[in-house]
């Protein structure tokens, strides 16, 4: 699949690092290092704009090594970016570490995957079909 992107930015394109890789990474656009205060967040531009076919989404997820080594995470995750806009791709950072955090330009901060998707009908009804599980919910599995 071919995606238009228009990359105003001084960095790379957005790629799979691996080849067999869900996301591709994405880099901050900013002039100078951003320094992130125990459980700040930011909106961080990317300097791109993509025309996504329709029937499809980028999903803006969380770098796994980010979380784990920094506790940097995308705030509203996954962010989605419908196939109508046009706008800037940002991403919302937070960080959840007890320790400042400073991103630095052109730093891979999030990941994107694109996905298929589609709108569906709501029928109000008085009624749902029954399952075995029924109103079962958070845990109701147990732990083990």
């Amino acid at each position: 699949m071919n995606i238009n992107i228009i990359n105003r930015s001084n960095n790379p394109l957005p790629r799979y690092e691996t080849e067999q890789a869900a996301g591709m990474d994405i880099r901050c656009f900013i002039s100078q290092p951003v320094t992130l205060r125990p459980l700040e967040r930011k909106l961080f531009p990317t300097g791109l704009f993509i025309e996504l076919p329709e029937g499809y989404e980028a999903q803006i997820r969380p770098r796994s090594g980010l979380a784990l080594k920094r506790g940097l995470t995308v705030l509203n995750t996954p962010g989605t970016i419908d196939a109508d806009y046009r706008g800037e791709i940002g991403v919302i950072l937070v960080n959840l570490s007890n320790q400042q955090q400073t991103i630095e330009p052109g730093e891979r901060i999030a990941q994107m995957v694109i996905a298929p998707c589609m709108q569906a009908c709501l029928v109000q009804v008085d009624e749902i079909n029954q399952t075995t599980r029924g109103e079962g919910g958070f845990g109701h599995s147990g732990s083990h």
